[in-house]
């Protein structure tokens, strides 16, 4: 087994459009990983493959490589950055040790770099940013510096900073060595002279770069105070232990679609990041879903997380792994505790994006592997030794953004459409399917529309079949105002026995959120004890069928406070129907409302978009609750109704160029403005003819 001080495993974290894919294939071509430099736009990189990703020219799921740079051995997982498809960037953090976080040079800091730096900070994961399209127009290294310090609160290391900017960019300066990286257009480098007109300022930046490194390590502070000089083998090491107890954050620059700085980069992850048994203090352990912690070694008993689920054409569904613990070897016997099933490793294979090779060797500690046709695991479970089993708990996943109706185009496909969804539920775990039991809707719900749309395209490239998506019923809900006390009588006479149930019910509203309650009032036994429970039942089953427009009412109190009955002819059934008969008399006297559900939206975005936001949302009806501004980042609250949010995601991006971002939740019913109460009502007195 490969020297496990000598193996890197790391995830590329940054928002759409920094350029993590080419980041990653700067890295692959640089370690010879892969021949060429591949390019998005031609749809020609390693990691994305998929044909929606080539679409798309955007990642739709992890990237992920196995390859070897200087007898290191390093894996790489490339996070897809857009908001629709990063919900599962908690289970992928649970694969890796450590996070090369791309910040663009055009754009800086956007609302989503902000909440994609959350999810790592939140882990405590060793950090290295990179500055990437240095080579572009409106490139501005010392703007996106300084974003990463006021709005993310991270104080930068300088570890590079550029040689010139935008078509003059050619290189970078170690700060630390205190020399100068020249790059080629094939990826390579070539050490040269400091520029004269940079020497000042990078003799400046050592001198508080050494200082920053004393810092943090008291022997080291102790003698720079002294005036002792301080080896480069020393700091090199000091930086290292600072940057895996989080200490410091080292930037590093350049231009990935041109291939330059990668092999700096490279360099930079080899020397500051922690491999795999690596900690801040103490021996390194993994805590199970029971609270109990196991030591990560390669002579412990094996433990693994199968963090993704890929398709592949030839081999089928591959379980994404990194071995926690133990030593992983080919057709290993595991156990799934969780779904106490037993599974067999069989061939370990190592991915380098839709390619796999055979690792001729056990894997150890930190390793990310593909495990072939595992029968019963799923993203999410753990496999252990049968012997020594072990549960990694779940991290948590954000909620879905956003759901639409799913049906197929050609009635009588039901079954195909549900079944190819259910395959993919297995591959995205932020793809969730449920039926909604007041419409009868089969709903699928997902990170926002582009997710929900790409999954469709995806099931019909696969599997043939043709869902469609629609927008979901809205759940209204109906109330009425005011007191009423109304008759419900039902008698029938058909010759044999009859049907005989009599109620008098008093009917009046609730404050809204209160609900429904049923009152007994009678006495006397004008209505016998086990009919009482039976009104109930009436007003409750009308209630749910609504009286305006199909949707249940709501916020009432039902007192029956009288009526009679006949000892032959009354029954349950008859006083069910008395019930139901008084609810809807008690709806023909009253004045009816709709209610519609208003939600709580929470909208990210760069000051200069504010007004365009405030002034959509209230064009949607919305009420804003309040803004704050940090950092260049505003965020608005507001309850706008849940009818006017169906596609905002896409009017969110195309408003921000794709630097917002937003939640919501449910917050409280209102009611619906007439003109749209009217146009609900006729559709739905419309569909009923």
């Amino acid at each position: 087994m490969s020297d496990l001080s000598k193996q890197r495993t790391y995830a590329l974290v940054g928002h759409g459009g920094c350029g993590k894919t080419s980041v990653a294939e700067m890295l692959l071509f640089n370690a010879g990983a892969v021949s060429r430099l591949g390019k998005i736009e031609e749809g020609t990189t390693a990691l994305d493959y998929e044909p929606e990703e080539i679409k798309r020219r955007g990642s739709t799921q992890p990237g992920i490589a196995a390859f070897s740079f200087n007898k290191n051995r390093h894996f790489l997982i490339d996070t897809p950055g857009d908001g629709n498809f990063n919900g599962d960037l908690p289970y992928l953090l649970k694969a890796v040790d450590a996070v090369v976080f791309v910040v663009d040079a055009v754009d800086g800091v956007k609302p989503l770099t902000k909440k994609l730096w959350g999810e790592v900070a939140k882990l405590g994961l060793p950090t290295i940013f990179f500055i990437n399209k240095m080579d572009r127009d409106r490139a501005d290294f010392n703007m996106a510096l300084t974003g990463i310090r006021e709005k993310l609160g991270v104080k930068p290391y300088l570890q590079n900073i550029p040689i010139g900017e935008k078509e003059n960019f050619k290189g970078v300066v170690n700060i630390l060595e205190n020399k100068a990286y020249l790059f080629d257009d094939k990826g390579g480098q070539t050490e040269a002279p400091i520029p004269a007109d940079m020497q000042d300022e990078v003799a400046h930046l050592r001198d508080t770069t050494v200082e920053e490194i004393a810092v943090c390590d008291d022997e080291l502070m102790e003698r720079y105070l002294e005036g002792g000089e301080l080896s480069m083998e020393e700091m090199q090491v000091a930086v290292r232990q600072a940057v895996i107890c989080g200490q410091l954050y080292p930037v590093c620059t350049g231009a990935a679609l041109k291939g330059m700085g990668g092999v700096r980069l490279l360099a930079a992850v080899e020397n500051y990041f922690p491999g795999p048994l690596d900690c801040c203090a103490g021996e390194k352990t993994i805590t199970g879903e029971d609270g109990t912690t196991r030591k990560v070694g390669p002579d412990e008993p094996v433990a693994a997380f199968v963090f993704k689920t890929l398709y592949d054409p030839f081999a089928g569904q591959l379980s994404m792994v990194r071995v926690l613990t133990g030593t992983l070897a080919p057709d290993a016997a595991l156990q799934n505790v969780a779904k106490d099933v037993k599974e067999r490793a069989g061939q370990i294979l190592l991915p380098l994006g839709k390619e796999t090779t055979i690792s001729k060797e056990p894997m150890g500690p930190g390793s990310v592997v593909a495990l072939a046709k595992l029968k019963d695991t799923a993203t999410g479970d753990t496999l252990s030794d049968e012997k020594k089993p072990f549960v990694l708990a779940k991290p948590a996943l954000p909620a879905p953004m956003s759901s639409y109706a799913l049906a197929p185009a050609e009635k009588g496909d039901e079954d195909k459409v549900f079944a190819a969804m259910g395959k993919l539920l297995s591959e995205d775990v932020t793809l969730t399917l449920s039926r909604d039991e007041e419409t009868g809707d089969i709903l699928i719900s997902g990170m926002g529309q582009s997710h929900l749309e790409t999954a469709v395209e995806k099931a019909r490239r696969r599997f043939k079949v043709e869902p469609v998506l629609k927008a979901p019923k809205i759940p209204y809900r109906e109330t009425f105002r005011g007191k009423v006390e109304v008759q419900g009588r039902h008698k029938k006479q058909t010759g044999g026995r009859g049907q005989f149930g009599d109620c008098f019910v008093r009917f009046e509203h609730r404050n809204r959120g209160e609900g429904y309650e049923y009152v007994d009032a009678i006495v006397g036994g004008a209505i016998p004890r086990q009919y009482i429970p039976a009104v109930d039942k009436g007003i409750q089953e009308s209630a749910a069928r609504g009286y305006l427009a199909g949707f249940p009412l709501v916020d009432f109190r039902a007192t029956v406070f009288d009526g009679s009955f006949h000892t032959v002819d009354s029954s349950e059934m008859a006083f069910k129907i008395a019930g139901s008969l008084a609810f809807k008399a008690a709806c023909e006297k009253l004045k009816m409302s709709l209610l519609e559900p208003i939600v709580t939206v929470t909208v990210s975005c760069p000051d200069e978009n504010m007004g365009d936001i405030i002034g959509d949302l209230s064009s949607r009806r919305g009420k804003v609750l309040g803004s704050d501004s940090t950092g260049g980042i505003t965020e608005i609250q507001a309850h706008v109704p849940m009818a006017e949010m169906q596609e905002y995601g896409k009017a969110l991006s195309s408003m921000t160029g794709g630097q917002g971002a937003f939640t919501m939740v449910f917050a409280s019913y209102e009611e619906c403005p007439p003109p749209i109460a009217e146009k609900v009502i006729a559709d739905h007195k419309k569909k009923e003819e």
